[in-house]
């Protein structure tokens, strides 16, 4: 017999340990991250152009935050015209900085009050939302069950596990270990919401991946290593773009945390998706624009 009960411990360490790898270090970045955003992203006196009439709003993946996910991409949007902002969401007491390990439908209510907060201070009729990871998936959760539908243009998800996160395989092994699911929903239900054959990706999923209404964009890498296998991050449906990045540049190494925190080529195809009357093709070159 397996001595569970001992491994269950090391188990959801290597769960955690391997989750904690995807997000920044929060607070090495803290006071730097503070001053770029009191500089530009989540100014509420921003008003939308007539060039980009919608406010984008940027929701981080699990162990992430509002700072420190968009470092790159908050002010590479701001630069091209766009009010930006981005919300915390998932926080569980008494843990500060690495968010996103909340019940996901609670989750996803946060978003949706923080939608509306940000569309009174705007004066937008609808929002595009940009997430990272979890912060991909859990925005189809609002757009399907919460009324988003009604107040979303877009979703662009980078790296979403749509379908669920394995990890590389890792949760395969929780079946293995009597109890260990139990505690993970316990400690980080945000965790166990994402594991493959979970109730609440169940009721994402059932009846379609999509709502009508909203245009979908993903942007997958072949070398992710969470969200796996990477052709489950796909959405199927009407109005959905599923791109894999090496399709667009092969020389692309990025895995699921360079994909959203700092790859410029998969911020070129974020912008396309948020203004596809003006997109231009997306190359290794847009490394460098």
């Amino acid at each position: 017999m397996l001595p569970w009960k001992r491994l269950l411990g090391p188990l959801t360490a290597l769960l955690l340990a391997a989750a904690a790898a995807t997000a920044p270090a929060s607070a090495a970045h803290a006071s730097s991250a503070a001053a770029t955003s009191s500089s530009g992203w989540n100014d509420y006196s921003c008003k939308p152009s007539a060039a980009h009439p919608r406010p984008v709003v940027l929701v981080h993946g699990t162990l992430g935050n509002s700072i420190d996910n968009w470092l790159s991409l908050a002010p590479y949007l701001e630069d091209r015209g766009y009010c930006v902002y981005s919300l915390d969401y998932g926080q569980l007491p008494g843990v500060p900085f690495f968010h996103g390990l909340g019940p996901i439908d609670e989750s996803a209510e946060q978003l949706s009050a923080f939608v509306d907060k940000v569309l009174s201070a705007t004066g937008a009729a609808k929002a595009d939302l940009v997430g990272h990871s979890q912060g991909g998936m859990m925005p189809r959760y609002y757009l399907k069950f919460l009324g988003g539908a009604a107040k979303v243009n877009a979703l662009v998800g980078l790296a979403p596990d749509n379908h669920g996160a394995t990890l590389s395989g890792l949760t395969n092994l929780l079946p293995y270990f009597p109890g260990a699911e139990d505690l993970i929903s316990a400690a980080t239900p945000g965790l166990a919401d994402q594991i493959p054959g979970s109730a609440f990706l169940a009721k994402l999923n059932a009846g379609g991946d999509t709502v009508p209404g909203v245009h979908y964009t993903v942007v997958a890498t072949k070398y992710d290593e969470v969200a796996t296998p990477w052709r489950s991050q796909y959405l199927s449906g009407p109005d959905v773009r599923n791109v894999l990045l090496q399709d667009l540049c092969p020389l692309d190494l990025s895995e699921h945390v360079a994909i959203g925190l700092f790859d410029r080529i998969a911020f070129h195809e974020v912008a396309n998706a948020l203004d596809p009357a003006r997109a231009t093709p997306t190359t290794c070159a847009s490394a460098l624009s």
